[in-house]
């Protein structure tokens, strides 16, 4: 790995980390996106959150910059909506049951020691190998 290469995720850890330290710090609550995002969109009892909206806004605009900043080749989605549709609801579902997602269980809550959180990750990455093994042995190539 090419020391570029090996800046660019690390920076970024750096980031993710020192985010989700000054939100907890800031705001007495860990930053998951599935929360946020439910409060961004009135799904949660206290209404619509302005922070949560902030900070979902603040993604979608920090990706906006990234990619016009560090030229990439053109991606190309070769999925139908459908599927991308379907795997997005799938997604959310999990999030719901799961009491949060893999960025606060996984950055938030590890970092907290949180059995809880322990037990989910431990889910995410098993279920996700066990995905990526099921697809390729059933469809072929990459997943």
């Amino acid at each position: 790995m090419s020391q570029i290469n090996f800046l660019w995720p690390l920076s970024g850890g750096l980031l993710i980390g020192l985010s989700a330290g000054l939100y907890l710090l800031l705001n007495g609550r860990v930053a998951g996106i599935s929360g946020l995002t439910a409060s961004a969109a009135s799904l949660t009892d206290a209404g619509i959150s302005w922070l949560g909206m902030g900070f979902i806004g603040g993604i979608l605009a920090g990706a906006a910059l990234a990619s016009a900043l560090i030229r990439q080749p053109e991606l190309t989605i070769t999925a139908s909506p459908v599927l991308l549709i379907t795997g997005g609801l799938i997604v959310g579902f999990g999030t719901r049951l799961g009491s949060g997602c893999t960025s606060g269980h996984g950055v938030c809550g590890l970092a907290r020691l949180s059995p809880r959180s322990m037990i989910a990750t431990a889910t995410f990455m098993a279920v996700a190998a066990l995905t990526v093994f099921v697809v390729r042995t059933l469809f072929g190539g990459g997943a």
